[in-house]
């Protein structure tokens, strides 16, 4: 599991989170790309539900994680999702990259 002592997620709930994330990731990850040490690139099908979904589970990974910083834009192939994490944190957000490979290989750049 690649949360950290700092995220105040219940653990039993945890494992429920991270297959959100991959299911997120399996169904609508286009690309990754690791923009530096502490920023995480996402690009998402550009479809509202994806959207709706990406928003939705961000906001309350924010709440439970808030050392998260999630800023969503849009861009010519659909939805752009940037994560980052201050410089403490690199191990989860190596940790969010490798659940994204893992779950889309075909995203990988």
């Amino acid at each position: 599991m690649w949360a950290p002592d700092a995220c105040t997620l219940p653990t039993e709930e945890r494992p429920l989170r991270v297959a959100e994330f991959d299911d997120l990731f399996a169904s609508a990850l286009l690309r990754l790309e690791r923009v530096g040490p502490t920023q995480l690139r996402l690009a998402l099908d550009g479809r509202a539900e994806v959207e709706a979904t990406a928003r939705d589970l961000t906001a309350r990974e924010s709440g439970c994680c808030s050392f998260f910083t999630f800023a969503f834009t849009r861009d010519d192939e659909g939805l752009v999702l940037d994560v980052t994490v201050p410089a403490v944190h690199v191990k989860v957000l190596d940790g969010l990259a490798a659940r994204a490979v893992a779950a889309a290989p075909r995203a990988a750049s």
